[in-house]
């Protein structure tokens, strides 16, 4: 009679035991499927919440204004598909924005971090604590933009370690360096480049809602002669110089009337990773007050971005009021700005 009671209550022991074991198994199988659901459910909200692109606008000319025509764009920008976005700026020792300061552009560190770089500088001379976000972002493989004086966006003398970034940099990079233009004449007073759209790029969604316009930049000359665009540039415009001190001086079998103003391309840097680039040798501050500039240069971001271009453009109108000064070296640019008044 013991032994039976004492077997009774093993077998007792060993279903209760079971039993406990089974619960507390199934209990942490319930906790295991509660957050696997939770990180699915995490999961399918970060990718249905894609994230805002970054574009730093790096600015820094002397002669052409693109402290004031970069964040006109980057406010557009902002306006209509909410980016982020940063404008660096040549500043003085006061912090006002002096682009005669060539040795300086506050902000680059934004770059870092950055989905996108959109450069308008002429013959910067930065020390290397502020040109290596430049050229480090530009091996990314991260989309870039390009505007006119970015052809020759440095300009370090006498320098056999920098010399490079004179010329080959911006070649390799955005598809040509500084060779000439066709003259000056009228700066500001009458369009000097008839803009036309090459018929068999009419269909490139960057050229959506441009038309063909004038412009007042003068015509750089890019292609012909001893030049040709580099890698894989493909134009999409062709500008006419409508005044041309190479035609008075009987050079146009070297530098002709007609050159590409508007292409892209990719850049390869040490990523690997190619990178689109938008590049245009248009730029002058007048040319913007212009629609179809500003769809071009636009389009050319968006584009870059690898972002949907409406069948009519990017929306041109202005987020705030545009009046530029003209171009111009010296003082002929907004003295006593701050970044924060832009």
């Amino acid at each position: 009679m013991n032994l039976k009671i004492h077997s009774h209550l093993i077998r007792s022991y060993q279903r209760t035991s079971y039993l406990t074991v089974k619960n507390h198994f199934l209990e942490i199988m319930r906790s295991l499927f509660a957050a696997l659901i939770g990180l699915l459910l995490v999961g399918t909200s970060a990718a249905q919440t894609p994230t805002v692109p970054h574009i730093v606008f790096v600015t820094g000319d002397e002669e052409y204004r693109s402290e004031e025509s970069m964040p006109m764009l980057a406010k557009i920008l902002k306006r209509d598909y909410g980016f982020e976005v940063s404008v660096c700026y040549a500043l003085n020792e006061e912090g006002y924005i002096d682009p005669n300061v060539l040795d300086n552009i506050d902000g680059l560190e934004q770059l870092e971090d950055a989905d996108m770089m959109v450069l308008f500088t002429r013959f910067r001379a930065l020390p290397d604590s502020q040109a290596h976000y430049i050229l480090q972002f530009a091996e990314s493989g991260k989309p870039m933009a390009g505007f006119r004086t970015t052809t020759h966006a440095f300009l370090y003398k006498d320098d056999e370690e920098r010399k490079h970034l004179n010329n080959d940099w911006p070649t390799r990079v955005f598809g040509q360096q500084w060779i000439t233009h066709h003259g000056h004449f009228d700066d500001g007073n009458n369009p000097l480049t008839h803009v036309e759209i090459i018929e068999d790029m009419q269909a490139h969604p960057i050229l959506n809602g441009v038309t063909d316009f004038d412009a007042f930049s003068w015509l750089y000359h890019v292609h012909g002669g001893e030049w040709s665009l580099y890698g894989d540039s493909q134009p999409l415009l062709n500008g006419t110089a409508l005044q041309s001190g190479h035609a008075n001086a009987g050079r146009l079998d070297r530098f002709p009337l007609t050159n590409p103003v508007a292409w892209t391309k990719t850049y390869t840097g040490t990523s690997g990773e190619p990178a689109r680039v938008f590049f245009t040798t248009l730029g002058h501050p007048y040319d913007f007050k212009d629609v179809s500039m500003r769809k071009l240069a636009l389009n050319g971001i968006l584009w870059a971005l690898g972002h949907d271009i409406p069948d009519e453009g990017a929306d041109a109108s202005f987020a705030a009021p545009y009046d530029p000064n003209n171009s111009g070296f010296g003082d002929k640019f907004k003295p006593d700005m701050r970044p924060a008044d832009l």
